[in-house]
């Protein structure tokens, strides 16, 4: 039986905790948010906190999911490490590079299983688009974006997120992921621009961004997002991958509104191109995100039992990473940003 301690119950959080409520190998052995209550009836009973270092210390867990916001990820995921515990954190697994690193080199002197939540990769479709567009070569041109048109609760939500994070580093890991699994290309430059478009934001922050990364097989990529009341529901979700032998293309993007968290996942169909003509692909019956948190959880569980090697994970994870950040500093400093190590 393996003790789960929660750290975080937002969307994300709650999401895993009832993953790991409904698993028959798990005990939960602590939930921790602010308030230190939980008013969801599933996870009634459970030990609650309200500090982390507390709970680490007096629940003794074996793996913590922390779901918590972005800029206290690598601290928990640390000292839950340090504690003894495996870990599985949300994205981004950090604020900045350095700590992204730190994280990925505490899991590795002291063996520590770390997952970071990029559910894409539990996705059948996703995969399958990943599959299908490896399988054409490369290089490559990513086409792709998520912008949201939030308001009420979830426009809150956003402007919380905000407080550390940006649009295009919040998603943009999972797009990015996604470019990185299918061009194994290593990143050279970014080129990032953005705007504020709110004044219920802080005026060192942005809500719109877009850029363009540069890979060293010529790959090149756009990733564009923006969250709040103004933004366009026309053309928000753009899944597009072309190579020289033809393309693959998620074709049922706009299904639904863009504050739709089961929409932001689901394919619904692929159109892949050649110059011999075009296969269309369905994907019924695709996984919702409980699901997929479901996914992930099992996926982690199953990580620490079988010693899944997890080295080309935590590398893509902070790769991914460095390019969205990256992409931040370029649109605050209105400069390309270099990524590539220097040859001497």
């Amino acid at each position: 039986m393996t003790r789960v301690l929660i750290a975080g119950l937002g969307n994300m959080g709650l999401s895993h905790a009832l993953a790991h409520h409904h698993h028959p190998d798990v005990q939960i052995v602590g939930l921790v948010n602010r308030s230190g209550q939980v008013d969801y009836p599933d996870l009634a009973g459970y030990p609650t906190y309200s500090d982390f270092n507390t709970a680490l210390a007096e629940s003794k867990p074996d793996l913590v999911v922390v779901a918590t916001y972005s800029d206290s990820h690598a601290d928990y995921a640390r000292a839950a490490m340090e504690a003894g515990a495996h870990v599985f954190v949300e994205k981004p697994l950090a604020t900045n590079v350095a700590d992204a690193r730190r994280v990925v080199e505490t899991a590795t002197r002291l063996n520590r299983k770390l997952v970071v939540g990029y559910i894409l990769r539990h996705h059948p479709s996703w995969m399958r688009l990943i599959a299908e567009a490896r399988s054409l070569g490369g290089p490559y041109v990513f086409r792709l974006n998520l912008n949201q048109q939030s308001s009420g609760a979830e426009w809150e939500t956003h402007k919380a997120l905000m407080k550390t994070t940006s649009p295009i580093v919040d998603c943009g890991v999972h797009y990015v992921d996604v470019m990185c699994q299918i061009t194994d290309a290593q990143p050279v430059r970014v080129h990032g621009m953005g705007l504020r478009l709110s004044d219920e934001i802080a005026e060192d922050m942005y809500n719109y961004g877009q850029f363009q990364v540069i890979f060293d097989d010529g790959s090149v990529g756009w990733y564009e997002a923006g969250w709040g009341p103004m933004m366009s529901e026309t053309a928000f979700f753009v899944k597009d991958i072309v190579s020289p032998n033809g393309s693959v293309s998620i074709t049922d993007g706009n299904k639904g509104a863009s504050a739709d968290i089961d929409g932001h996942t689901k394919v619904g169909g692929l159109l892949v191109h050649t110059p011999n003509g075009d296969r269309t692909i369905e994907m019924p019956d695709e996984p919702g995100h409980q699901e997929l948190c479901d996914a992930e959880q099992a996926y982690m569980l199953r990580a620490i039992a079988e010693e899944i090697d997890l080295t080309r994970h935590m590398n893509d994870a902070v790769q991914s990473l460095a390019i969205c950040l990256a992409a931040d500093e370029s649109i605050r400093t209105g400069h390309p940003v270099s990524l590539k190590e220097p040859t001497s």
